[in-house]
């Protein structure tokens, strides 16, 4: 999975974006498994790649209208 800059995730769709969003935080998820249980991850600065990248991917969808508000709102009240 490629780090994408922001003018590669602007140039996508919506689905794509969403796509592209759950590989990353399913990779995050597997590089932070690895990390957890102890072993090396074969590249350490990915764990940080893919979490700016997410946030990219975020940001932009807030940007847009992509993601739903209202949800995020409900779990920062809570």
């Amino acid at each position: 999975m490629a780090i994408l800059h922001v003018e590669e995730i602007r140039d996508m769709t919506a689905a794509e974006r969403q796509s592209e969003l759950e590989e990353l935080e399913t990779e995050l998820l597997n590089q932070k498994s690895v990390l957890a249980a102890g072993g090396a991850p074969e590249n350490p600065g990915r764990i940080g790649e893919l979490s700016r990248t997410i946030a990219r991917i975020k940001t932009i969808q807030r940007e847009e209208g992509d993601l739903d508000e209202t949800a995020d709102a409900d779990e920062t009240e809570e």
